[in-house]
């Protein structure tokens, strides 16, 4: 069974991303499962003690209900904090993606040499699919997933529970407690990434490890086919845009490392890859299937991805927004465009003595 903790005291609605977001077409809903709230002893995913605050508004009703934009369900807690919607497709592409890291990763969880971890959290954990799987593969580790929305699976191994939390703010775990911190799509999301490295080495144990898993936004080529005219280098340059509006970069793959040797993090690792983007690779079958899989991850999750960016942020009208969506799935289906997504996966160790 899961259980919904809050790491925070109720906190004033975030302002919304963008002086234009009055003219998108917003509501906000209570979640239908409201019966759901008793106690941690009961069926229920929800610890109704921990999500009273100290406010009038209980943390609960912020935390249940959602804001309908577009057509699309966003997060009310922390309103505007993520760009991401958290519907079943938002949920669907985010399990996507996790196959997809399973295929990079040759079906590992992490990199990072961990051995019989005692407590694990998993940061910005989304559906929460990655702690589940760590739970059940390390069953003698508390795994502790993170996330502004309440949206993964109420029943969950025993020793895997989740938190509803702003990890861009000061964390309120005790310090040197975890033996590892898994990060994974933080990208957009993180106005400091120092500030965010310094609460997790503060919060790991000496001697533990912490592990980074970004890609970026930006679709490259190595033989030539993607032009200078290319759309997916518009496309790029958009998403880099709008996340330095945003105060959220997109470009933490390619820091991840200095970041984290500059927070005092030691025998730092840098593992590349690259993402497809379709099934254009015809010598190579894992790469080509990840293509496969990053094309449909892709053409089913580009609306999610932009458009509260482009509306909100960019001031774009949701018709631009939806003709630049149409032509990123038009160009996801050519294959004569050899392009794919760099991506790093990054990890190292508090020093013992930390």
């Amino acid at each position: 069974m899961a259980a919904y903790t809050s790491a925070h005291a109720p906190l004033a609605t975030a302002d919304a991303l963008g002086d234009t977001a009055s003219s998108a077409s917003t509501t906000t809903t209570p979640d239908d499962d409201d019966d759901g709230l008793h106690d941690f002893a009961s069926d229920s995913g929800f610890d109704s003690g921990s999500l009273l605050g100290d406010e009038t508004d209980t943390l609960a009703s912020s935390i249940l209900n959602h804001r309908m934009e577009n057509g699309r369900q966003y997060h009310a807690y922390r309103d505007g904090a993520y760009w991401g919607p958290n519907d079943e497709l938002a949920k669907e592409i985010l399990d996507f993606a996790h196959h997809m890291y399973l295929l990079t990763l040759d079906q590992k969880l992490h990199l990072a040499p961990v051995q019989n971890p005692q407590r694990i959290l998993d940061v910005g954990t989304g559906t929460g699919i990655w702690a589940i799987d760590m739970a059940d593969q390390y069953p003698a580790a508390e795994v502790t997933g993170t996330d502004l929305s309440p949206i993964q699976p109420e029943w969950v191994p025993p020793n895997c529970h989740f938190e509803i939390d702003d990890v861009s703010l000061n964390w309120t775990f005790p310090p040197a407690h975890f033996d590892f911190i898994h990060i994974r799509e933080l990208f957009g999301c993180i106005p400091d990434w120092d500030f965010f490295f310094a609460q997790a080495y503060a919060h790991l144990a000496p001697g533990g490890w912490i592990e980074i898993v970004e890609h970026s936004v930006q679709p490259r080529c190595d033989d030539g086919s993607m032009g200078p005219d290319h759309f997916y280098h518009t496309w790029g340059k958009v998403v880099i845009e709008m996340g330095d509006r945003f105060g959220k970069s997109f470009t933490i793959w390619e820091e991840s490392r200095e970041r984290m040797e500059r927070a005092g993090f030691v025998d730092v690792v840098e593992v590349p890859y690259k993402w497809p983007m379709n099934g254009w690779p015809k010598k190579n079958d894992k790469m080509r299937n990840i293509g496969r899989w990053n094309q449909l991850r892709l053409m089913d999750g580009v609306e999610g991805f932009m458009l509260r960016l482009l509306t909100q942020v960019g001031g774009w009208s949701v018709a631009r927004a939806q003709l630049h969506l149409a032509q990123m799935r038009r160009e996801l289906k050519s294959y004569r465009t050899h392009a794919y997504l760099p991506g790093t996966v990054v990890y190292g160790r508090k020093p013992l003595s930390g």
